[in-house]
């Protein structure tokens, strides 16, 4: 049975438009009439681009031309509102763009919407939002992840092609875990962060939600390289990572930390097991292997994640712009008054630097794993998406459901969230993170895993 438009992958698109199957025009419409249809039961979107259709009929040239895009709403749109779902930003139109919408409106993609996500990014299950939680396409009692489920949501919804999030600790990886989805957060700096606003400015790492690693490698392309508006954004040339996805890789030594096994659900546990004997059946080697215990990245992103917060929240002051910082939710007045503690006069060296320098441990361990191993199996999550107010009452609730990802974020690691299975007709994925800058390895694995395997094909039933 044919797909609709709006359920083709990423790479189906630009065939279906080459071949002029159908138009951009058709393709917008098609992802527009699923959001009419579905987005009410599942709040994926804060606002649609009234103006979609009409760029559709003349979509600029270019490798993503005509191609409908959902974009976090922590990217800064000037003509769509950008609000990073808090009521201190409601209404706030942008004076400029960040480089990755530009990058991609260049090559000719359509920003179809933003998507909703944790206020300020801070949360793990879009619940924090200010303007109502989104719930996941697979069984709506239950959570989407964060802070990027807004454009995991849509993604699996087939609400548009592809989308685009931003990673602190886990904020792409879980939520396309727990969605279904394909989802990669690149090296630290690989993208840039400019025009994005701030969560925690040594590890924010914008990156794609997609259907399938080609998808995913295919807007890698566009968004990756050197951005003189960001001085942390890398000068390393960027490699052709979809045509490098054509090259077999052979015999990887893969690592399998079973520190991180141990923090797993066991019905989860035993599919991301299964996921590794998959890569073993197609010709590598896996090992298990010891890291420093997942648990103790906990106090060091706390630390870390609310000292920046607290610097960055800082210029909402309702002066410039925004409303006054009285409207601040809950999570984020927690998250500024721990940074602030922490940063103070006295308590700078007995928190922010010490946490600093396990950080730098953490840091060594992945190198020293990373002479003896090509990759690294990294599970995304504990276990599947949990249930509508499972935040309620847990100040760290985000901590303990990004425990298997934070510590190859806070590391600046490319990590993938791939998914290899079900439980209770919810989702389960695994992960895989390489040393810094080796997206192509990473993307290359992932769609070896996804050819050898059909989990990525699952939709669910709206």
């Amino acid at each position: 049975m044919p797909k609709a438009l709006h359920q083709l992958t990423l790479e189906e698109a630009l065939a279906g438009l080459k071949n002029r199957d159908f138009t951009s025009h058709d393709l917008v419409s098609a992802c527009l009439d699923q959001i009419k249809k579905y987005d009410s039961g599942i709040h994926a979107f804060l606002e649609v681009n009234d103006q979609a259709l009409k760029e559709a009929e003349s979509p600029r040239p270019g490798p993503l031309s005509g191609i409908p895009v959902a974009v976090k709403d922590n990217f800064l749109t000037p003509g769509l509102t950008t609000t990073a779902s808090s009521n201190i930003l409601k209404g706030y139109l942008p004076h400029y763009e960040s480089t990755v919408t530009a990058r991609l409106k260049a090559a000719g993609a359509i920003v179809i919407g933003k998507t909703n996500m944790d206020a300020w990014a801070h949360g793990s299950s879009t619940e924090t939002s200010d303007f109502g939680a989104t719930l996941n396409p697979w069984n709506t009692a239950h959570l989407p992840g964060g802070s990027s489920g807004g454009s995991a949501a849509a993604v699996a919804a087939d609400m548009c092609i592809f989308a685009i999030g931003s990673e602190t600790a886990g904020s792409i990886r879980q939520p396309a875990a727990w969605c279904g989805v394909t989802g990669f957060k690149p090296t630290y700096g690989r993208v840039s962060r400019y025009g994005v606003i701030a969560m925690a400015s040594s590890t924010d790492s914008p990156g794609p939600l997609a259907k399938t690693a080609a998808d995913a490698a295919l807007v890698l392309q566009i968004i990756a390289g050197l951005d003189p508006y960001d001085a942390t954004s890398s000068p390393r040339p960027v490699p052709d990572f979809f045509n490098n996805l054509k090259i077999k890789i052979k015999n990887l030594r893969i690592g399998l930390p079973w520190e991180y096994l141990e923090v797993m659900q066991p019905d989860t546990r035993r599919l991301v097991e299964k996921a590794a004997d998959e890569f073993i059946r197609m010709g590598h080697q896996v090992e298990s292997i010891s890291l420093i215990h997942p648990k103790y990245s906990i106090g060091v992103y706390t630390v870390v994640q609310r000292s920046e917060v607290s610097s960055n929240l800082a210029r909402y002051d309702g002066l410039r712009f925004g409303s006054p910082r009285s409207g601040f939710g809950e999570e984020a007045k927690r998250r500024i008054m721990l940074g602030t503690y922490t940063l103070s006069s006295g308590y700078y060296d007995q928190y922010y630097n010490q946490a600093q320098k396990v950080r730098t441990l953490i840091v060594d361990d992945f190198t020293r794993a990373f002479e003896k191993y090509d990759l690294i199996i990294n599970p995304a999550s504990p276990g599947p998406a949990l249930k509508v107010n499972a935040t309620l009452n847990e100040p760290m609730f985000g901590e303990m459901q990004d425990i298997l990802v934070e510590p190859s974020s806070i590391a600046g690691l490319p990590g993938f969230s791939v998914p290899c299975g079900f439980i209770d007709g919810l989702p389960v994925s695994f992960g895989l993170i390489g040393p810094q800058f080796s997206e192509a390895l990473v993307l290359s694995a992932a769609r070896n895993y996804q050819q050898a395997t059909q989990w990525h094909h699952a939709k669910p039933r709206l």
